[in-house]
């Protein structure tokens, strides 16, 4: 018997009585559309295991809870802060509170921010940014998101997760070949990566496109530097003194994410190394910021605006028979950052 932390669910009760969760529904409720049999033989395996209907679970299953949650993992990142705005405009049209949680990509504390939004009686749950490459990590998750499900409630995640549920999926894959091959156009061989931890989906797939463009110029993303630091503005500060500290022959930089690029272009200032004369860098989202930099960023364009709107429109939807995928494009943007090397 399926139960989240002996707590007796609708769909315990549904499994038991070999029924779906909706026939279960209307039988307790007295709802039309189920047998009397039916009905009669779902109110005696609840009476056997002594559920007691949850009015949550009825105001979700009915649509009446106004609020979704959403959950990222840096809310100061401008893409975020775009995913956001996405999900906080459909909500605004459709007369939903978005309850916004920062999870720090602390697989834990998501755990306890997914908790929290489920006691606030949220119709939805968004999860917005990578999942984790080992799908053990999120276990927990997993479990308390398919119980939330089976009572009615809906989920949707922005990006490449092992949850089982709908997903709006961003193009980091040929997204990471295009700007590896844009790179690589300008004649750089030296390259440098400055990547997120290993562990994110998102990450191990920027990565696995790069790989592609590197392998088609007869390179091997093995021989090349992936400084590993943390997703953000610091981290690339931190991966790109590395880079100068370690590898002082790189050309260019390929940040896995324009926060990280933002982040190195400072410290390259710093240290008073001309971009793009003495080293490109390029990064990846296009957050509004990139066009504004000195230099301005060359990067590759997602719609972040876009993803949060379609993980709430697919999360308003009533659920599939298969979890859902809708892919998002991806478009090169060059500016001022990238550049052929110096003879």
């Amino acid at each position: 018997m399926a139960q989240q932390g002996g707590r007796l669910r609708l769909v315990d009760v549904a499994e038991a009585a070999g029924v779906s969760i909706a026939a279960a529904s209307r039988a307790l409720s007295g709802s039309k559309g189920v047998s009397d049999a039916i009905a009669a033989r779902v109110r005696e395996v609840a009476a056997e295991l002594g559920y007691v209907a949850d009015a949550h679970a009825r105001s979700l299953a009915g649509g009446a809870s106004t609020s979704v949650g959403l959950l990222v993992h840096e809310i100061g990142d401008p893409y975020f802060s775009e995913i956001a705005s996405g999900v906080l405009g459909v909500g605004a049209r459709e007369g939903l509170t978005v309850q916004i949680c920062h999870t720090g990509r602390e697989p834990d504390n998501e755990l306890v921010q997914v908790r929290a939004l489920i006691a606030n009686r949220v119709r939805a749950v968004i999860i917005a940014g990578s999942g984790f490459v080992d799908p053990r990590t999120q276990l927990a998750v997993k479990e308390e998101l398919r119980g939330f499900q089976g009572s009615g409630g809906r989920v949707a995640v922005i990006g490449r997760h092992h949850l089982g549920v709908d997903a709006v999926l961003p193009d980091n894959v040929p997204g990471g070949r295009t700007i590896t091959e844009h790179v690589l156009s300008l004649g750089h061989r030296r390259i440098a990566f400055a990547a997120g931890s290993l562990e994110l989906t998102t990450v191990a797939d920027r990565l696995a496109g790069a790989e592609q463009a590197l392998s088609a110029a007869g390179l091997a993303l093995a021989d090349l530097p992936v400084v590993e630091a943390p997703f953000t503005r610091d981290g690339g500060k931190r991966a790109m003194a590395r880079i100068l500290d370690e590898h002082p022959g790189t050309t260019a930089v390929i940040a896995l994410n324009d926060d990280m690029a933002i982040g190195a272009l400072a410290v390259l200032r710093e240290r008073g190394v001309p971009v793009p004369e003495r080293m490109s860098v390029a990064g990846f989202d296009d957050v509004a910021v990139a066009e504004h930099l000195a230099p301005a960023l060359t990067t590759v364009r997602l719609p972040m605006a876009e993803l949060g709107e379609q993980a709430l429109l697919m999360a308003l939807k009533p659920k599939s028979a298969r979890p859902r995928r809708r892919a998002t494009p991806h478009r090169l943007v060059v500016r001022g950052s990238t550049a052929a090397p110096r003879s």
